[in-house]
């Protein structure tokens, strides 16, 4: 089968930094020599790496024709189809293998080494140094990837401030993108809370100080009608996964407009390390449509537009081109993750898109599927089903009612029940009070499911107090204390709000009380592991959104959970990648939820965990990845035919390796 290389085509990928490699899934023939000269090559008079733009055009002018035979041609549809199969053979390419690392002309001594993508820093081999042009450039020593991580670790480690540790993954990220996530991947459970919360809170409060090189694309007001040219602006083509903000919700931390851009560089780095989704599929976007924060606006460093957020018919039309501008460049299995937009942005953006796109909302159902996984996992600790206990929600925005929403499906499954029955088993205390059907005229849309008949209460220790159950028929029984609250979850993002009287509240008729504080960063948790475990006299079952240290009580050691996200999005997302999935179903997150569930062995509840440790966490993703692919498949909601015969093997075989490659 013949297809033609022509010269605008060469010039767009090449100048876009896309890199080209010679594999083994598609053995092209040249029938004309390139322009650019491989780096093999013994003479330097071969090697043109000085070649410019302009005299590139000129020597491709011609077409040139390119040969596939048809089991490759197959191969290369597989790869660009869907999957996340490296269309250019660098992941598939063992470390025997070779690859070429392209940069306009194949990268070549000093632009290798500035090349993040390529660079190897002191790891290149003795071979690589003479065939690249590197002799000079580096000190004579040649050290192994284990050796650079070490050494590595040394380094973050002698930094006390948080801050300090994020600025120097991110510099190495910048500069050696493989080490990055060889680091990142073998010293999970440490430098998780460098790269993303609590620390990356701090580092999107201070981004217009720190920020160096761009790490992903910013689209402002000022771009109306140019959304699309700024998509073709960067450098990667295939794209699978983007992580979008507006900036005005990061964390708890409030508007941080075009700041918040640390959450979506920081997610999609989770996305690579722990559900092995290659770096160069990962797009980070942020949204700048102002902010209502005085402090940035007077801040001479802030980084974005300085005026008011936009609202109403403008932000609208903004947000529906982009959507647009996404799925027309990068097509219907790209999936768009909206991350930290306000809860009356956040809601009305899922429901209006996620019957045309592939979305999903992390603070919405990322955190209600690890939520739900963690309570699965507790009832192993508690005994009975999930519709033998009751909810009690500090918190009714986006993660709360999002948990609550899960929840109640997933009784709904257990049980045949209606969903409106099942809703009645969970109460929601905002910043009014425990929400009642008397103020349904004053709630916000996502709030009114969770509007039951009581008289209206004030404080969070009132509703923990309160014993009463709700009938099919909607009546009250104040007399049942079965229904005392057996959870208690803080979603508010209001800090030490589970005080000393309501955790010893909740242990008072609770022997095992179930408790998560899920608010970020650190500061803004609900209480700590340590006033759990205080308070409850070490029979809480506690977990919380950013980690605590372990906590001794009474001689005993207490592990506490961590309700991270990242248990589920990284896997979650992986399935949705390798099955070709064009829609997010309910499903699929109930599916994650368990398949997490199920990865917490008797050993950790031995500990107290509810969550297993983030050592396994790539394992951990290949599971979920399978539930959720399967899921898919069973829904008709996949197109990457035919179904793989094992979805955990063919999920970790699609995931990215941070491996070292060898250069010809």
């Amino acid at each position: 089968m013949m297809s033609l290389l022509n010269s605008s085509s060469f010039v767009k990928n090449s100048v876009s930094g896309v890199s080209r490699t010679q594999s083994q899934s598609l053995r092209l023939s040249v029938r004309r020599p390139m322009v650019v000269a491989m780096l093999n090559s013994s003479s330097r008079s071969e090697r043109n790496v000085d070649v410019s733009v302009d005299s590139a055009v000129k020597e491709v002018n011609a077409p040139v024709a390119v040969e596939a035979d048809n089991s490759d041609r197959k191969e290369l549809d597989a790869a660009v189809g869907g999957g996340v199969e490296d269309v250019y053979g660098e992941d598939s390419a063992t470390e025997d293998q070779f690859i070429t690392p392209w940069f306009v002309s194949v990268a070549s001594g000093y632009s290798l080494l500035r090349d993040p993508h390529h660079n190897k820093g002191l790891a290149f081999t003795e071979k690589e140094r003479d065939a690249h042009y590197l002799r000079g450039l580096l000190p004579p020593v040649v050290v192994n990837h284990d050796l650079q991580v070490k050494k590595m670790m040394n380094i973050i480690r002698q930094y006390q401030v948080p801050l300090q540790k994020y600025q120097a993954m991110m510099d190495l990220q910048e500069r050696n993108e493989r080490l990055f996530y060889k680091l990142l991947i073998e010293n999970v459970e440490e430098l998780l809370p460098i790269v993303y919360t609590p620390t990356v809170g701090e580092a999107c409060q201070k981004y217009g100080s720190i920020f160096k090189n761009p790490q992903g694309l910013f689209i402002s007001l000022k771009d109306k009608g140019k959304i699309l040219e700024i998509l073709k602006n960067w450098p990667q083509k295939k794209i699978q996964v983007i992580v979008v903000t507006d900036g005005e919700r990061i964390l708890g931390l409030g508007d941080l407009g075009c700041q918040g851009m640390g959450i979506p560089v920081g997610k999609l780095s989770l996305y690579t390390a722990l559900g092995g989704v290659r770096p160069s599929a990962c797009l980070p976007i942020t949204i700048d449509v102002g902010t209502n924060n005085e402090k940035m606006l007077n801040d001479e460093f802030y980084i974005g537009l300085r005026q008011r957020r936009a609202s109403g018919q403008e932000y609208a039309e903004l947000m529906n081109e982009f959507m647009s501008a996404v799925k027309q460049n990068y097509g219907e299995k790209v999936l768009i993750q909206f991350e930290d937009f306000a809860n009356h942005n956040a809601f009305d953006l899922l429901e209006k898109y996620r019957t045309t796109h592939l979305v999903f909302n992390d603070d919405i159902q990322g955190t209600a599927s690890v939520v739900l996984a963690g309570l699965i996992s507790a009832l192993k600790l508690v005994g009975g089903s999930l519709a033998d206990h009751k909810f009690l929600f500090l918190g009714a925005g986006e993660a709360g009612t999002g948990i609550a929403e899960l929840i109640a499906l997933e009784i709904s499954k257990q049980t045949n029940t209606p969903l409106e029955e099942t809703r009645k088993k969970v109460w929601l205390v905002d910043s009014k009070g425990l929400i009642v059907r008397s103020r349904l005229d004053s709630l916000q849309h996502f709030k009114k499911p969770w509007a039951h008949d009581h008289e209206p209460v004030n404080k969070l220790l009132d509703a923990v107090k309160l014993k009463f159950s709700v009938s099919p028929e909607g009546v009250i029984f104040p007399h049942l204390p079965i229904n005392l609250p057996t959870v208690l979850i803080g979603s508010s993002g209001a800090g030490q709000t589970f005080t000393k009287e309501v955790v010893e509240t909740m242990s008072s008729f609770n022997e095992k009380p179930i408790i998560l504080a899920l608010s970020n960063p650190t500061s803004q948790s609900e209480c700590t592991a340590e006033q759990a475990y205080t308070w409850s006299e070490g029979r809480a079952i506690f977990a919380s959104g950013s980690p605590f240290d372990p906590v001794e009580y009474n001689g005993k050691v207490h592990v506490s959970g961590q309700a991270n996200n990242a248990y589920i999005f990284p896997g979650f997302g992986l399935g949705l990648i390798i099955s070709g999935a064009i829609r997010v179903h309910d499903d699929m997150l109930l599916a994650a939820s368990e398949a997490l569930a199920e990865q917490v062995t008797q050993e950790h509840f031995d500990n107290g965990l509810i969550y297993p440790p983030f050592t396994n966490i790539r394992k951990i993703s290949a599971h979920i990845a399978a539930k959720v692919a399967a899921k898919a498949y069973e829904l008709g909601l996949a197109s990457r035919l035919p179904q793989p015969e094992n979805l955990v093997a063919y999920a970790e075989s699609c995931m990215y390796s941070p491996k070292y490659r060898s250069y010809r």
